[in-house]
């Protein structure tokens, strides 16, 4: 494949819908790495994000071809979202969400949610800037409880607190440091 063939996006959907399996493979071998990424980062598995890739391609793949795809976005953006409404519905189905993903998707538009997308974005940043300033044992603990969902018993019993109001008491005060550290950077000018 000649190098800069399909590095415009408009390139990408006129190759596709020329059937040229050239521009599926660069569409595969482009964006998966962020789509990965963010599964990765999310409960997911190798597995599971090309999985998820594979079906977000398809259904870009499929709105091409019937020109039924009104693009007001990159394709880049426009597969993140289509992946990740597929990563938290499979997250919701598998029990790992407490609620229900399915409800956005019935009030919001693919282009109404862009704007949020990148803010959400940003926040996730952020926020990832904030554990790695938090320092340890909290960047532990508070991913320990949120993001692994273990019981206070088993934070307990690995961090070596005398009982679970210790624990408690340590989880809330490394809570507070992170909002802090999240809200000084978050407001912070560009």
């Amino acid at each position: 494949m000649k190098k800069g063939l399909y590095e415009a996006d408009e390139a990408v959907i006129d190759g596709i819908r020329s059937g040229d399996d050239r521009a599926l493979a660069y569409l595969y071998k482009l964006h998966f790495p962020m789509i990965s990424h963010f599964i990765l980062s999310n409960s997911g598995t190798e597995d599971e994000a090309k999985d998820i890739y594979q079906e977000g391609v398809i259904v870009f793949y499929e709105k091409v071809k019937s020109d039924n795809l009104e693009l007001t976005c990159q394709i880049k953006t426009y597969l993140y979202s289509v992946c990740r409404r597929l990563w938290l519905k499979r997250l919701a189905e598998k029990g790992r969400f407490a609620t229900k993903v399915e409800d956005a998707e019935h009030y919001l538009t693919l282009e109404d949610e862009v704007p949020q997308q990148e803010e959400n974005e940003k926040r996730f940043d952020v926020m990832e800037a904030a554990l790695n300033q938090i320092g340890e044992p909290c960047r532990s603990l508070l991913e320990d409880y949120y993001i692994r969902m273990q019981n206070m018993q088993d934070i307990t019993d690995r961090f070596g607190y005398t009982n679970t109001d210790t624990a408690k008491n340590q989880k809330y005060k490394c809570l507070q440091r992170l909002k802090k550290l999240f809200f000084a950077a978050y407001q912070a000018p560009v």
